[in-house]
């Protein structure tokens, strides 16, 4: 089971909609992950292995040599480009 975390910069408004989405296609599709939800704050304390984001945020935690597979949606209401990003990671 892969543990996942979901966060934007505040960890209000657009993360906790990305986890919504993340968590409908999770059922839909029966994959092995469960999420969590925080702000940027919560990515050093987190130790599970993939972190879902806004993809201008994925870029800048790209730059911090973290130890998770971080994933950056475009459209975080896309529930197919939610699902095809998670199948990469899953597959990989």
């Amino acid at each position: 089971m892969h543990k996942a975390l979901v966060a934007c910069r505040a960890g209000v408004g657009s993360s906790l909609m990305l986890k919504i989405k993340t968590e409908q296609v999770i059922k839909e599709q029966g994959f092995p992950i469960t999420v969590e939800h925080s702000s940027l704050d919560g990515v050093s304390g987190f130790d599970g292995d993939l972190l879902i984001t806004l993809s201008d945020v994925a870029e800048e935690l790209s730059t911090k040599k973290l130890k998770q597979t971080v994933i950056g949606i475009n459209n975080i209401v896309d529930k197919n480009e939610i699902a095809t990003k998670l199948k990469a990671f899953l597959n990989q």
